[in-house]
This record gives C-alpha cells, sequence and structure tokens, in this order.
C-alpha cells in the first residue's frame, strides 16, 4: 500500500477544509510515536491523528478517541504549553514531499501573537513529528542526533531543513522537455525510472500512469518512442493537474475480495471499474468519500488481524507442533504398512511348500513349483539348513506376524489421520478467528482435547462467541460455525433436518447451515451463495473453484467417539464454485 506524495497532498486538502480556523482544543500521546489533536469547530470537534511509527507511519481525520497514559510525556507537555487554545492558520506540503506543515498562532507568555509550525514527516523509518519556530526546531518526537544520521541532525535549537530527496525534481512544476529528459537520463524500465525521477510517486502510481498512457511499464526508457513520451507525460500531466486542482478519488482496489492497493487517484491498472462494472464482484474497486475514511477502514482492519494474529500465536505453535508430530507418525506407519504387503505372498509360499514340498532336494536354496491359485510357476527361496517342512513354518510365521502388524497399524493410522485432520481444521479455525473470544473458544477446545493443560481450579471459560450470520440474496438466513465446537452446534442443535448443510470437500473447513424455514425448496441463487461461503471459510479460499458437499442436514451423522467437527454422510449433491462473498450480507447478531 502506498502511503506516497499523492495520498499526502489528499490528505492535506481534506485538513484545509476541516481544520484551518479551529483551535488546538486537546493534545494527547497516546503512544510513544504518535499524536491525536482534537480541534474545535463552529460544526463540532475533529480529531487528527498522526503517528511517527516506524512500522506504520500515519496522518488522517478520524472520529475515534483513543486513551492517554497518566502521565502525559514531555513533547505532548511542550506541545500543550506553547499551542493549547492555539489557531490553525495554515496546512500545507511542500511540493510532493511526504510533509505535512501545520501553522499555529498563539499568544505567547506576554499575551503577544506568535506563529508556530508542527511539522509531519511521513518517511517510514524516518518519519518523525517536529516542532519549530521560524524553522527553528524546539523539539522533536524523536530526536535524531548526528551519530544517528549524518544528513541532517534533529535536535533543540537545530535549524530545520527538508533532507536531500535523491535528486528527484517537483512534479508538479515539470514541462514535456523536462520530463523525457529526466526519464531518458535513466536506464530502467519505464515505470521505475517514473517514481525514480520524481518526488511522491509510488511505483503503484508510476504502472497506473504507465497502464493509462498505454505505455508497457516493464519496457526500457531507451527503448521509447516519442509517441510513448507524449502519452506518458499525458497521463502525468493529468496527475498533477487533479493534486493542483484537489480533485481527489480515493479507492481502493480488491482482487480476489482482498484489498491490492490504494490510491487517491482512480486505479485502472486492473481492468475493472465499480462494483456494478466488474465481471467478479471480487475483483473491484471500492471508492471512499474521503482519503481520511479510506485509511481509517484499511488499518483499523489490518491493525485488528495483525493483533489478533499476535494472540494467537501461542495457540498456532501448539498445533503447528502437535501437526508435525502426528504427520511424522503418520508417514512412518504408512511405510511400515507398506512393509506388510508382502505378507500374502509368504502365506502361499508356505502352502505351496506343504503340498509340493516332498520334491525339494536336501540343501536346495530355492524350489520351482506351480502356483495354483495362478496357475504360473514360481520360485520359493528355501534357507538350504531347513527341511521344506521347517521353511514353510517359517513363512508362516512370517506371514502371521505381519498380519498382525498390519491390522495393529490400520487401526493406528485411522486414529492418527482422524488426529491430523482435526489440527487441520483447528488452524483453519484459527485462520478465520477475528475475535479474542473466538480464540477464548478453540483454547477451549484444545485443552479439552488435551494439547493444552487445564492450570490447576481453572474453570471451563465462558463462551460468548456466536458464527458468522448472513443473510442471502433471497432472504434466507445462513449460519456459518467458526470452530468445531460451533459446527458441532450448528449442525446437530441448532439445524433442523430440512434446513441444507454445506461443507467444502475434503478439506478443514466450517459447516455452513442454511435455515429453510419450511421453505418447499431453496432457490439457485442461495445454494451459491451458502456454497462460497463454505469455500471461503475453508482451506480452499483464494482458489478458483472449490468443490462443495451439500446435503439436507437430517443426513448428517456423527460417528461415535468422533472428534469436535467430524461428521459422515453417505450421499450428498456437490458443485464447483469460487470463494468469493462480497456479494453476501453479512449480519451482525
Amino acid at each position: 500500500m502506498a502511503f506516497d506524495g499523492i495520498t499526502i497532498a489528499n490528505i492535506v486538502s481534506e485538513m484545509k477544509k476541516e481544520l484551518i480556523g479551529g483551535r488546538l482544543y486537546k493534545i494527547a500521546q497516546p503512544e510513544e510515536d504518535e499524536l491525536l489533536l482534537t480541534v474545535k469547530q463552529p460544526n463540532g470537534q475533529k480529531r487528527l491523528l498522526i503517528s511517527a511509527d516506524a512500522s506504520l507511519p500515519l496522518i488522517y481525520l478520524t472520529t475515534a478517541n483513543k486513551p492517554s497514559p497518566m502521565t502525559a510525556p514531555n513533547f505532548c507537555m511542550l506541545l500543550r504549553k506553547h499551542l493549547q487554545n492555539g489557531r490553525i492558520t495554515a496546512v500545507s506540503q511542500p511540493g510532493l514531499e511526504r510533509i505535512v506543515r501545520i501553522e499555529i498562532e498563539h499568544l505567547d507568555e506576554m499575551g503577544d501573537l506568535r506563529s508556530k509550525t508542527l511539522v509531519v514527516e511521513i518517511m517510514g523509518k524516518h518519519s518523525n513529528i517536529i516542532f519549530c519556530d521560524n524553522d527553528t526546531i524546539i523539539d522533536s518526537i524523536k530526536h535524531i542526533s548526528a551519530a544517528v544520521s549524518s544528513l541532517r541532525e534533529v535536535l533543540p535549537g537545530k535549524p530545520y531543513f527538508i533532507a536531500g530527496t535523491q535528486d528527484k525534481q517537483n512534479a508538479l512544476d515539470t514541462d514535456f522537455e523536462g520530463f523525457r529528459t529526466a526519464l531518458a537520463a535513466r536506464p530502467l524500465p519505464a515505470f521505475k525510472a517514473v517514481y525514480s525521477c520524481f518526488t511522491g510517486i509510488s511505483p503503484v502510481l508510476a504502472q497506473e500512469l504507465c497502464c493509462e498512457a498505454g505505455v508497457d511499464g516493464e519496457r526500457p526508457t531507451a527503448a521509447l518512442t516519442d509517441s510513448d513520451y507524449r502519452n506518458l507525460y499525458q497521463a502525468f500531466a493529468g496527475m498533477v493537474s487533479s493534486v493542483q486542482e484537489e480533485r481527489f478519488t480515493p479507492n481502493i482496489a480488491y482482487t480476489h475480495g482482498r484489498p491490492a492497493e490504494f490510491c487517491a487517484l482512480p486505479l485502472t491498472m486492473y481492468g475493472f471499474g465499480r462494483p456494478e462494472e466488474s465481471s467478479s464482484p471480487s475483483d473491484r474497486t471500492v471508492s471512499f468519500p474521503s482519503m481520511s475514511a479510506l485509511l481509517e477502514c484499511y488499518y483499523a482492519e489490518k491493525s485488528a488481524l495483525t493483533r489478533i494474529r499476535q494472540k494467537s500465536t501461542d495457540l498456532r505453535r501448539i498445533v503447528q507442533t502437535s501437526l508435525e508430530r502426528n504427520v511424522k507418525k503418520y508417514d512412518l506407519q504408512l511405510r511400515q504398512i507398506k512393509d506388510t504387503e508382502k505378507r500374502e505372498t509368504y502365506r502361499i509360499y508356505g502352502e505351496l511348500l506343504n503340498t509340493y514340498g516332498y520334491d525339494a532336494q536336501p540343501g536346495a536354496k530355492a524350489l520351482e513349483v506351480l502356483n495354483y491359485y495362478t496357475g504360473e510357476p514360481v520360485t520359493i527361496p528355501l534357507d538350504p539348513t531347513l527341511s521344506a517342512t521347517e521353511n514353510a513354518k517359517r513363512y508362516f510365521e512370517k506371514y502371521g506376524k505381519l498380519k498382525r502388524t498390519n491390522e495393529a497399524l490400520s487401526q493406528l493410522t485411522l486414529e492418527v489421520k482422524a488426529e491430523i485432520d482435526h489440527l487441520e481444521s483447528v488452524s483453519a479455525a484459527l485462520d478465520i478467528a477475528l475475535y479474542e473470544e473466538d480464540l477464548t473458544q478453540i483454547k477451549e477446545e484444545l485443552t479439552e482435547s488435551g494439547y493444552i493443560r487445564r492450570k490447576g481450579g481453572a474453570k471451563k471459560q465462558k463462551v460468548t462467541s456466536k458464527p458468522y450470520h448472513y443473510i442471502s440474496s433471497d432472504g434466507f438466513h445462513i449460519y456459518v460455525g467458526k470452530n468445531n465446537f460451533q459446527n458441532d452446534e450448528l449442525t446437530f442443535k441448532f439445524a433442523t433436518g430440512n434446513d441444507w448443510w454445506f461443507h467444502a470437500k475434503q478439506m478443514p473447513g466450517s459447516h455452513v447451515i442454511v435455515k429453510t424455514e419450511n421453505a418447499a425448496e431453496l432457490p439457485d441463487r442461495t445454494f451459491e451463495e451458502a456454497a462460497r461461503l463454505a469455500a471461503y471459510y475453508s482451506r480452499g479460499r483464494g482458489q478458483e473453484k472449490v468443490e462443495i458437499d451439500y446435503i439436507q442436514k437430517k443426513h448428517v451423522k456423527k460417528p461415535g467417539g468422533g472428534k469436535p467437527g467430524f461428521v459422515v454422510y453417505y450421499t450428498n449433491y456437490s458443485m464447483a464454485i469460487d470463494s468469493d462473498i462480497s456479494g453476501i450480507q453479512a449480519v451482525s447478531d
């Protein structure tokens, strides 16, 4: 995702409309590298979130509040001292740099009107929030000494200036000749040359410009024709014009139902438009009313998924370790079973020796006889120190041993395979978990299965997680189990006999129940949407086609002693379908 100069320009445009003229009502520092400014306007309060976190630097308007620490950090106290109740007079962006300058008027200790600048630099690991007075640094949220950076010190009392931009040009004041000369001087693929030559343009936007111009982005600049340069500059000039006139269209391009990229300008290089124009609902662009709304939506979802991923680390490690151990055991058992395939040969050797053993000469190492089972001759290896009867007895002993081994291993492999299937289903449940209560139920399942030891005196945790709930286009309620406990609950306690049951064929996944509500039959569209949900909430998610079994619930049985979520059925329908669920309405229960 590209938080580039064009995205910053869009944010600055929104800040101008929402913040200029407002007064700084509250200044908070919720995190070590983060500020939350509350600005009072006649039409209500506005909040600006600024993060200089090295891994995820951000700046956008938000409606959400965040708790502040009991004791405010020094940088926050300094800003409150100087800027509390100050008025925002201007918001600007130098060129297309990833920098935002916020000019604030305030009254000093003597009551005189003064002006200060809050500079926000969104530059990856070099991101910072710097408080300046006439380009002299008063303080910053991160102190950068000469030992850390040889290019620029960011310390109180030092002059503020923008660090070198790697000889990049300002896209806002570039004409055709300057554009062509700059690109021609870079022996690179066209799209790389564009973002290497001009400030504020990301690789994604550079590829988009090449797409709009009809130029292959991978084509070297040396191979571009005059027409290519003119078409590319026309697309480039259109981008510049949109920025200068503040005509932005924040949008996210989704592929296979997942966000591929976001941009402040239209993304056409994926070859699809709005959802209603797309042949596949999972391949589409979604527009947002503002870049702040886009960023808040995207990063809130990303943050939640990251947090759940971190909280599930211990559970994933337990499942993965047990899974690897059982897979190794299963592979060894299969090899041992393969070794027992010779048992029938040994039995036949013993029977033939009992029948034809009188033909064996003393000390013979082999005996060729007619196999009366197949009508073909067979050569039986012999131990020359033993008689034919003794050789037959030895072959029968080998047969008996291998037969007992095969019978024991056949049962063991079934048990180990059931364990592997169970662990894979738990792993799939961890993949679709979105909330902490989902993890609680999965942990309880692992505890009851013996993978986690329940601490002394610890009680079974209360379950608050609920299945996913959807409504089909035809108005039928569809429920999706998040884990094996919910799968059993849905199938054998919630569903009635004529409800329909869906599951991905021969792979871990959720049970999907469609409530028929006494309907004579379901519409085809509802069958397809339920199948898509079964595909999406399975290991087949993202595949072009997933085979789904479906059947009325009354034909689904729970075998005695079966693992949680394990069922059997002997007759069913099947369909192959994609795992796109973007058009199915979710219900918040």
